[in-house]
């Protein structure tokens, strides 16, 4: 049965505090363990600076959200424009619907940048302005293409990711119960997740790391990561949303595969 799939799983969580509380219930649903070990945090930029880069912005035809951080802090910015709404991933659209905010363009059950960049409606963008709204230093593929296709790109950076004040404290207890068997699941979201936990963890911590399996959203998340640490054992889930990530490791759990 379901609920007893991940009996005796324990799976590293790596999301931000506040938002690995769906992700670690899910787990513990499924019989696992989730064990919290948050490496990013998320911080919204002045309200002061966001405004400003905004006054240099022109009216866009299109709006694009490039995750639920980029609605929860850039959503309250362009509630006065008109333009078309466009959101990467099913918790982005519901997020924007539950501010009160229509979603016209929406790749479905699509997640990543390249099958937002498929969607008919930005295929002849020439000559539109084009927001997009997302957290600092974000992805630069998505405006990249847009602007070869004559697109007018904006950004507005309205968050940025910091990595989190984890304490030697944190550090040792997660090298003592790894080294104990209690961790046998790494979860990430993305590769700047890994490369954060990579960053905080020793070398003998990472000697396990390598040898542990890790569960990721997407075939480009785990390709990279394949690349950052040649021969991780990897699970790659179909999508980064909660039910996806435990659905790939119960079906880890039943066939004894990885990617």
């Amino acid at each position: 049965m379901r609920e007893s799939a991940l009996a005796g799983c324990k799976v590293l969580v790596t999301r931000p505090a506040g938002q690995s509380v769906a992700l670690s219930k899910a787990i513990e649903l499924a019989g696992g363990t989730a064990v919290s070990f948050p490496v990013i945090e998320i911080q919204p930029r002045p309200d002061d600076e966001i405004r400003h880069d905004l006054a240099d912005t022109p009216a866009p035809d299109i709006v694009i959200f490039v995750s639920r951080n980029a609605v929860e802090f850039g959503a309250p910015y362009v509630a006065q424009h008109s333009g078309a709404i466009a959101a990467i991933g099913r918790a982005t659209a519901n997020q924007l619907a539950e501010a009160g905010h229509c979603v016209s363009i929406d790749p479905g059950q699509g997640f990543t940048s390249e099958q937002m960049l498929e969607h008919e409606a930005l295929q002849a963008v020439a000559g539109k302005s084009v927001l997009i709204v997302r957290g600092a230093n974000g992805r630069p593929l998505l405006g990249n293409v847009l602007s070869e296709r004559g697109a007018d790109v904006h950004y507005l950076d309205t968050y940025e990711r910091k990595v989190a004040g984890v304490t030697e404290a944190d550090i040792t207890e997660l090298d003592r119960s790894w080294q104990a068997g209690g961790i046998d699941v790494v979860s990430v979201v993305s590769v700047a997740t890994f490369e954060a936990l990579v960053g905080v963890l020793p070398s003998s911590t990472l000697v396990r790391l390598r040898q542990t399996p890790l569960v990721a959203p997407g075939e480009r998340v785990i390709q990279t990561i394949g690349k950052l640490v040649p021969g991780i054992p990897a699970i790659q889930a179909s999508g980064p949303h909660p039910e996806d990530i435990v659905n790939a490791l119960i079906e880890w759990r039943r066939t004894g595969t990885s990617s």
